[in-house]
């Protein structure tokens, strides 16, 4: 069973820079789409930039192209969002995501709006970005 568990969050101002971690278990099969979810408040879960543990080719939403990068330490199951120029719409709780079935990009793009098919979310960290 996967489990992931995330740490990193706070408050930050715009322009500021965050890492996020993401400590992952359970990870079992040759290849999981690892991925960076947020949620804004009142708002649904979006797919911020999803990866393959394979062969480490990554995605990212439009809105984060260039500020975010998405990084894993495989020898010690770690997954990484450093997040640079931040932006007030950035805000958000930050869930770390991990399927063995999906694409990158499918996950990205799909497992927000269907969470319960992803095989493991962690309980998610605040970011908050403000003056």
């Amino acid at each position: 069973q996967v489990q992931l568990a995330e740490s990193g969050g706070g408050l930050v101002q715009p322009g500021g820079s965050l890492r996020l971690s993401c400590a992952a278990s359970g990870l079992t099969k040759d290849d999981y789409a690892i991925g960076w979810f947020r949620q804004a408040s009142g708002q649904g879960r979006e797919g911020v930039s999803c990866m393959s543990s394979k062969d480490g080719r990554t995605y990212y939403e439009d809105s984060v192209e260039g500020r975010f990068t998405i990084s894993m330490d495989k020898a010690n199951n770690m997954i990484y969002l450093q997040m640079d120029n931040l932006k007030p719409e950035d805000t958000g709780v930050y869930y770390c995501a991990a399927d063995g079935g999906f694409s990158r990009q499918a996950m990205c793009t799909m497992g927000g709006k269907y969470p319960h098919g992803v095989e493991a979310w962690g309980k998610g960290v605040p970011v908050t970005v403000s003056t």
